[in-house]
């Protein structure tokens, strides 16, 4: 006869020595993601009961949701809890094996800025879904919230995929909800085959992985990737390499980006946004767990590859956005859309910097991506309120802002300060010197100059829409039988996202050093 041993979370026998199937759950390490898909559903159901006139309900629903799920994110600031692990069967004794979900340090971070990303796109969307189906467009919004949630607390290569693809889902829809648009219809096509395409592809990636380690779970995928028989590594570096690509695609790195000017310009305004945001969060974040996590063994595989992609990603964005015509309509948002192509090799140089030092520099993408997210949330709210009453939003609409909307213009002005990295945006040159140390610590000193140019590059069209937002307007002729033309009074939503993002940014300026203090994460 066997001896029942009971511990927290199985039942086993003494004589049992293989992995048990049943896990623990700890509720509360899940409740951010859980809360978001629970109002997610709770909106999607209230619209089919709500009279149109009360469906501005649903948008305060949605805030309420994604404000309780960051308040949820405070108990567990320790960062030290973990849920969905296997418990190793022992004799007499459980103890814990791999996890599925991780509410580390890391994950805590990056769902604060996913959260608080998504936040900021519902403030800039109240105002804006008159014409949009609300149930509708709350629903994936929240739906897509809770995936890329998710994702950042994902510890095995299934939880991964399943999250990205709830996070990107959604997605695809949003940028196409504007019926009968055509260019909204043809920017979600786009969007929808390009991901399909990368998905596959790290489908193919990650099956290769599981085939080579016999593993999901990326601590026991590093620690068996060490030990690869000559015959299965060139399937292991194969498998490495595809899903990177698929990553490559989500976080717009060249030459996976050409999918970016087209879906940001063709989707709504806050959309765009929440994908320049949220959507680049949810791809580098992925890509950080696998690479530094998962494949530390294959560095020398991943970390040229991310250096390159790098500076072919900072070079193409800063090029094209440089190309940009002051006068051609939508010029302002395809210019924010390159610009953060750009962004996006700058956020890759860490990741890269870590294949050749240590994972303390991973600390840097996070920093400068919290300081991205901060300062594009807030010129995308700008350009969302300059194209109330200029449709076209064409960056020669902003001439003479600081003329009619003072406060506005010294917004977006310092918005675009930081993003190109000048005083009195402080945080931005903080972000820019962080990250470049990352590189020339580890010894990519080409990767350093590389990404010296192209800042210097940025710096001209940055100052250059800077400049217009305090020039005089341009002189009409004035028909003096017109009525006069009437200001458009901005959103109370509008404006608290203009406020939000302008307050945070200069006290991250004054305190710049918290921010990398706040990001510092290790993931060992």
């Amino acid at each position: 006869m066997t001896t029942a041993v009971v511990t927290p979370g199985v039942v086993t026998t003494a004589a049992e020595s293989t992995t048990s199937l049943v896990q623990s759950v700890d509720w509360l390490a899940i409740a951010p993601p859980v809360v978001v898909a629970s109002v997610a559903l709770i909106v999607l159901v209230a619209d089919l009961f709500l009279p149109e006139e009360r469906k501005p309900l649903l948008g305060q629903v949605t805030i309420a949701g994604l404000v309780a799920a960051l308040a949820l994110l405070v108990p567990l600031r320790d960062g030290d809890r973990s849920t969905f692990c296997l418990t190793a069967a022992t004799t007499g004794t459980g103890t814990t094996g791999a996890c599925s979900y991780t509410a580390d340090h890391f994950a805590l971070v990056i769902q604060a800025l996913v959260l608080g990303g998504a936040l900021l796109t519902a403030l800039l969307s109240l105002g804006d879904t008159r014409r949009l189906p609300a149930g509708e467009f709350w629903f994936l919004l929240l739906s897509s919230a809770s995936g890329a949630a998710l994702l950042a607390a994902a510890r095995d290569l299934a939880t991964l995929v399943v999250a990205l693809e709830v996070a990107s889902l959604p997605a695809f829809a949003l940028v196409g909800i504007k019926r009968g648009d055509r260019r909204s219809s043809e920017a979600a096509l786009k969007f929808f085959l390009s991901s399909v395409v990368a998905t596959a592809v790290m489908l193919l990636g990650v099956s290769f992985v599981y085939a080579t380690t016999g593993t999901l779970h990326l601590t026991e995928i590093a620690a068996r990737l060490d030990d690869v028989p000559g015959q299965l590594d060139t399937l292991a570096k194969a498998g490495v390499v595809l899903t990177l690509v698929g990553f490559a695609f989500k976080t717009a790195a060249a030459p996976f980006h050409f999918w970016v000017p087209d879906t940001y310009v063709g989707a709504p305004l806050p959309v765009a946004a929440y994908l320049s945001v949220v959507g680049k969060a949810v791809g580098f974040s992925g890509l950080i767990l696998v690479t530094v996590i998962a494949f530390p063994a294959y560095a020398d595989v991943w970390g040229p590859a991310l250096a390159v992609l790098a500076a072919l990603t900072m070079t193409t964005g800063n090029v094209a956005a440089l190309r940009q015509n002051a006068t051609r309509v939508r010029s302002a948002v395809r210019l924010l859309a390159w610009s953060s192509v750009a962004q996006a090799g700058y956020l890759l140089v860490p990741i890269a910097a870590a294949a050749y030092s240590s994972d303390e520099h991973i600390g840097s993408t996070v920093a400068y991506a919290l300081m991205y997210a901060v300062v594009n949330l807030g010129a995308f709210a700008v350009a969302a309120l300059v194209a109330r009453t200029n449709p076209g939003n064409r960056i020669s609409d902003y001439r003479g802002l600081y003329a009619t909307r003072p406060l506005t213009a010294l917004a977006m002005a310092f918005f675009l300060l930081c993003l190109a990295g000048l005083p009195p945006g402080i945080i931005g040159l903080f972000a820019k010197v962080t990250v470049l140390s990352a590189a020339v610590d580890a010894g990519l000193g080409w990767l350093a100059v590389v990404m010296a140019v192209n800042v210097v590059i940025a710096l001209y069209y940055y100052l250059q829409w800077t400049a217009a937002l305090f020039r005089a307007p341009e002189e009409t002729a004035v028909d003096e039988a017109a009525p006069a033309p009437t200001r458009h009074r901005a959103p109370a939503s509008l404006t608290a996202a203009i406020a939000l993002t302008a307050v945070a940014g200069v006290v991250l300026s004054g305190a710049p050093q918290t921010v990398l203090k706040f990001a510092a994460v290790n993931l060992f």
